[in-house]
């Protein structure tokens, strides 16, 4: 029976299926970006099944193949801090990353299917939960530094967790993963085959969850070492470009051209924070970190601009302030970090 009321909007749907809660993301036109209506309809079905003695899992999906959540809806995002002010579009934010945390300390178990697209927003809502399943369609990427902001939604967690220094360049270039580099990278948990999810989905509905994602999961090896780790392995971020400068290698030189089409101030602000989540003790306290950052940098011109020049007008040539990571005050990095 679909109950679609529960949710309060059109965005969220919800089934029952024996002991599993089914909440599917259906906002195909926009990839299911999520917004704070969709959000709150999570967490208002999320309170409405966490006392249900009936329901025991948490499945959560999307009604497209394309995409399980492209991330936040920015350019709506974008348009309010235009119209109302940074403060306006920092309190709604903060409300989608409080709807987040409640999912991953969610009391009963949740499957995520993060089938096609999951990036930033979409990695804060299936990303930390008990079991994380990838296909081959899969696309996972926490791509903030191209938009102004940082690595937020939980994400930093996840990258400061990868050996060595294979998530500060993941962070700093918001590099895309495929479904087996979403495992080796701690993004996912499980690997399967697109067309086995209606298996899964059925088969969760009367046998344990564990023996349904293991007997369909592929094998996935180990991550090979990154050609570039000593590039990374730099006591600043400057260091690092004049590190893939001097490397004569076609990956350097490709790095480094992603890295110029970045924003500096994100860059900067990205490279602080991934050595800082890595000294944080949990989840929620990178979430508590990144909302202090996401919520200065709202405030400054790169996320207007950044949204602009990537999703509005789509030119791909954003101005940003300042021009080079170089010019970048670490005064005013610091003051990111600091609670309002």
């Amino acid at each position: 029976m679909t109950e679609a009321a529960l949710s309060g909007t059109p965005t969220v749907k919800t089934e029952r299926m024996g002991p599993v809660g089914r909440i599917r993301l259906d906002r195909p036109a926009r990839l299911n970006a999520v917004d704070l209506e969709m959000a709150e309809g999570i967490a208002r079905v999320l309170e409405a099944w966490r006392d249900d003695a009936e329901i025991t899992l948490i499945l959560l999906d999307s009604t497209s193949p394309r995409s399980f959540c492209s991330g936040g809806d920015l350019r709506a995002l974008s348009e309010l801090i235009r119209a109302e002010g940074p403060e306006t579009g920092v309190a709604k934010i903060n409300r989608v990353y409080r709807v987040m945390r409640q999912i991953a300390a969610y009391s009963k178990p949740i499957v995520s299917l993060l089938d096609g697209i999951a990036m930033g927003g979409g990695i804060g809502l299936g990303g930390h939960v008990s079991y994380r399943v990838v296909t081959e369609r899969s696309v996972l990427a926490m791509p903030e530094t191209s938009i102004g902001i940082t690595p937020d939604a939980g994400g930093s967690w996840i990258l400061s967790r990868m050996p060595g220094v294979s998530g500060l360049r993941l962070a700093l270039l918001g590099e895309r993963m495929d479904g087996m580099q979403a495992v080796q990278n701690g993004f996912a948990d499980y690997l399967i085959p697109s067309d086995k999810l209606p298996d899964v989905v059925a088969q969760l509905a009367t046998q344990p969850v564990e023996a349904v994602l293991k007997a369909h999961a592929r094998p996935v090896p180990a991550a090979p070492a990154h050609p570039l780790e000593a590039c990374y392995t730099a006591p600043d971020l400057v260091q690092v470009l004049h590190n893939l400068d001097d490397d004569e290698s076609e990956v350097a030189r490709q790095d480094l051209d992603a890295l110029s089409r970045l924003c500096p101030f994100s860059l900067q602000v990205t490279w602080a924070a991934w050595h800082k989540a890595r000294t944080l003790a949990s989840l929620d306290d990178a979430f508590v970190q990144e909302t202090t950052l996401v919520g200065h940098m709202m405030h400054r011109p790169d996320f207007v601009e950044g949204v602009r020049a990537k999703l509005i007008d789509k030119d791909n040539s954003p101005r940003w302030q300042p021009a080079t990571p170089a010019e970048v005050s670490q005064e005013d990095v610091a003051r990111c970090f600091q609670a309002a």
